[in-house]
């Protein structure tokens, strides 16, 4: 397996800029805790958003991140509330690797992500990453570029 580490897309020739288009359903956490997701350990403080995809994938979004790129997808849920949301479009950096790897969630460390060959290490900011599996990949990412 490759350990990835100090990782910039930003600088990748095989990055691809991509656009998720998605409505997911949503929970507020109460109590801090622990969700496991497809792709690791995904640790949760109260008020974090839980998320469930529309392909049943789960993961957690912090608060202040989840506030920032997701609105209600139905004007009469008040922000904040659980329920359906989707994801604001915002072009994000991703490549597809060609075997198995791990990488933090954060440049600072944090939960650690694992992916099989085929899956997408997607770069949402500097120091900011997610792995997303091929399959739901295809289903909810199009390419911006």
């Amino acid at each position: 397996m490759n350990d990835l580490t100090n990782l910039d897309l930003s600088h990748d020739a095989a990055a691809r800029r991509v656009v998720k288009d998605e409505t997911v359903t949503v929970e507020f956490a109460a109590t801090q805790g622990e969700l496991m997701s497809l792709e690791g350990p995904n640790r949760y403080m109260p008020g974090d958003a839980l998320i469930t995809g529309s392909t049943g994938d789960r993961w957690v979004v912090s608060r202040a991140r989840f506030d920032a790129k997701y609105v209600p997808a139905d004007a009469a849920l008040a922000h904040g509330e659980p329920g359906a949301y989707r994801n604001r479009p915002a072009v994000v950096l991703a490549k597809q690797m060609h075997e198995a790897f791990s990488l933090a969630r954060s440049a600072d460390g944090g939960d650690v992500l694992r992916g099989a060959a085929g899956d997408w290490i997607m770069q949402y900011a500097p120091g900011d990453y997610g792995v997303v599996q091929a399959d739901r990949f295809a289903k909810v990412y199009r390419f911006a570029d």
